[in-house]
């Protein structure tokens, strides 16, 4: 039985290669403000498309609670990337889409600006991705990017998410409801090899 499935337990903090991972809080102003600037950051908005276009601070706010929702009814885990040492927000990663029956989820993250080059997206994905195995139960995560997004599909490769081809026409165009692009697909399963963090420059 996967652990998020019992609302009546938080989720937990994570700690490791130099990162701590906690809940979002919605009804902090701090937590609203950095999750606005990740998604209207127009690197994230060549990438990615919301089905629910975030603009402003009350906008912020109510994704973050549906966010929340889905952490309680275990559905989702998501957690706010900081800097172990000074708490600086640094990004996102989220375990989206949890399947309990085929114990399957999947990954997604992004990074702030000026934390980009430091390895963030791999050490949260390397720590989000061992807690979801080995605290979740999960025996299969995937990860998919648009076509083309070579910093994800290098921190994919990095953190043991195998490609597994191309699914066509998967995600939307960048600011477009109204028309798809292609996107790659990674997956990782708890059986694999657990790989090992070098160090290096990455998104």
């Amino acid at each position: 039985m996967l652990s998020s499935s019992d609302p009546t337990r938080p989720l937990p903090e994570l700690h490791g290669h130099g990162l701590c991972l906690r809940p979002w809080d919605p009804e902090s102003r701090a937590d609203v403000d950095t999750w606005l600037r990740g998604l209207t950051d127009p690197e994230f908005r060549r990438w990615n498309t919301p089905l629910r276009p975030i603009t402003d601070a009350d906008g912020a706010r109510e994704s973050l609670r549906r966010g929340a929702q889905r952490d309680a009814d275990g559905t989702g885990a998501s957690f706010r990337i900081a800097d172990a040492r000074s708490g600086t927000a640094l990004g996102h990663i989220g375990v989206n889409e949890i399947h309990p029956v085929m114990r399957r989820g999947l990954v997604g993250y992004w990074v702030l600006p000026e934390a980009r080059g430091r390895g963030v997206a791999t050490r949260a994905l390397l720590l989000a991705s061992h807690w979801a195995f080995t605290g979740l139960g999960l025996h299969r995560l995937e990860l998919d990017h648009a076509v083309g997004h070579e910093a994800s599909c290098r921190v994919a490769e990095r953190c043991g998410f195998r490609p597994e081809g191309t699914i066509r026409g998967a995600i939307f165009e960048a600011g477009r409801h109204d028309a798809f692009r292609d996107a790659h697909l990674h997956a990782r399963l708890a059986t694999d090899p657990e790989p090992v963090l070098t160090a290096t420059a990455t998104p």
